[in-house]
Order: structure tokens, then sequence, then C-alpha cells
């Protein structure tokens, strides 16, 4: 019988946003200043609130900035209004060129051998990362999201994402169940999920990414940290999770070329453009050598 050809030649780059491609929540630069709300005044809040009453953090913001839109009578904001504030945002110096540069790099390093997906996976707002200017690159953005009602208006929190959950989304990126609507609770093959960890690198910036960072170096994929090279304690973070192991290397926050975050990246997709190839070489050795039907 013959064998099946080998197509587990995609490279998955898996990124969260705030602190890693944004210096700031993307709140902060859309709609808590639409509001007028002091950002360090609601981060305090929410936290206060979490603790105090054992909630998740995330539900607790979500549910406290849609209190804060409805007392606001001056100001309705609609789900275009999300995505439309979204072109506020900044971003860390050659994020908006990194995308493009890094689908170039492995085209040639593999000699088109291997192909790039890029992903988000966000606690922050997915109406938000829907307008950014760079969302053209990803495949898919996962992010906690609103309802909104026959009005256009947020009334009640219709997905979360935190810590520990982002971790069913590299499951669905490994096993090609990409859709919120598909069960990734059935077996699959290692040999027959699209993208193995062994092809995926996330990227984070803090002890928020540690279960992802986590799962994906303990299932043969890697992990790098990046830090705010301004605020001290964002390194300090970045510095605990390389010496737990959690991560293969740590970097400035600069996607520029030639930056010490682009050699790192480069070297670990050279690692995976290798196994790629090991791993398709052993797949066409068996099916030269598979026995007649």
């Amino acid at each position: 019988m013959a064998r099946k050809s080998f197509t587990q030649n995609t490279i998955a780059m898996v990124y969260d946003f705030d602190g890693t491609l944004s210096p700031q929540p993307m709140q902060e630069y859309t709609v808590l200043p639409k509001i007028g709300i002091e950002p360090e005044a609601f981060w305090a809040k929410v936290h206060k609130e979490a603790t105090a009453t054992g909630s998740d953090p995330m539900l607790v913001y979500m549910r406290l900035m849609m209190e804060a839109l409805y007392k606001n009578e001056s100001v309705r904001i609609t789900k275009d209004d999300f995505a439309a504030m979204a072109r506020g945002i900044q971003y860390f110096p050659g994020v908006e060129e990194w995308f493009p540069r890094i689908n170039a790099y492995v085209k040639k390093r593999s000699g088109g051998a291997a192909n790039v997906h890029h992903y988000i996976i966000s606690a922050g707002q997915k109406e938000i990362l829907e307008g950014v200017p760079i969302r053209k690159y990803f495949k898919q953005v996962y992010a906690s999201e609103y309802h909104f009602n026959q009005y256009g208006i947020a009334t009640f929190p219709k997905l979360l994402i935190t810590d520990t959950s982002k971790t069913q989304f590299l499951f669905r990126i490994n096993k090609g169940k990409e859709a919120i609507s598909e069960s990734i609770n059935e077996h699959m093959p290692e040999g027959e999920r699209p993208i193995p960890f062994s092809n995926i690198i996330y990227i984070g910036d803090g002890m928020t990414d540690v279960p992802s960072m986590a799962l994906t170096t303990k299932s043969g994929g890697h992990s790098l940290a990046v830090f705010n090279p301004k605020l001290p304690k964002s390194k300090a973070t970045c510095v605990r999770l390389l010496d737990a192991g959690r991560v293969d290397f740590i970097a400035p926050a600069d996607y520029r070329d030639n930056s010490k975050l682009a050699k790192r990246v480069q070297l670990l997709l050279d690692s995976v453009i290798s196994g790629i190839a090991y791993a398709a070489e052993v797949a066409a050795c068996k099916a030269e050598n598979a026995p007649s039907a």
C-alpha cells in the first residue's frame, strides 16, 4: 500500500499581543481614552475586585468595561467602533514589517519546502484586534469577545480567553481544528496533525504566557519571551522564565531586521526547517520502500 505524501511542512508562529507586539494593553490605546477612564485606576479596580471576590480577572475586566460604557451615556461604542479605534494602537519597533520578512525568510531558507502561518492568541478583545493594520498577516486571531445586540452594543461576554485556556487554541492549531465550533477532544495520531508542536514557535512576554510556553516546549516546540527594554521589571520576568526552562531564549521586543530578537527567531526557524526536511526525507524513504499492494 502506498504511503501518504508528507504534509507536515507548515510552521506556526504564535503571538501574544499586549506586551508582546504592543507595549501597553490594547484598551489603553482605544476604549479607555474614548470613555475618559484613567488606565491605572481601571486596572487597579479590576485587580482589587478579582482578589476580593475570587473572580477571574478577565471576566471582571469585561464586565467593568461594559458597565463603564453603559454609565457614560454620551458614548456608545459599537463593534465597528472598536475596530476603528485599533488604528491608534502603537507597536514595538519593526512589528509592522516583521511578518512579510519572516515569510520571505522561511521561503528562502527552506527552498520553498516549508511555509509559515502567523496566529494571535490573546486575552484582549477580538473586536479591537480585528481592526489592527497588521490583521492581514494572521491566519487566525483568537481573543476574548463580546456578544452584540441588534443595536450593535456589547451586552455580555461571548468568549473568554484566560492564561490557561490559551492552550486550547494551540491544540486547535496543532490539529487543524481552527474553528471554535470544531471539537478538539477526539484522538488524532501525531502523524496526522497538520502542524506538529515541533513546528510551533510561541512568542509571549510574561507570566500570563507560562501555560502556553510550557505546553509548547514540553511538546517539542519552541518558546521565546520578549521584554520592554524601558521596563526593568519586564526583563526580570523574562529572566525568571529563562531560568525556569520555560523558554529557549529571551530578547528585547525589537522586531527590526538584525535585532537580537530577529536573529534568535531565525535560529529557531532554521532548527524547525531542518526538522521538517528530516521528517520529509524519512517519509520519502518509507514511501520508496513500501511493499507493493
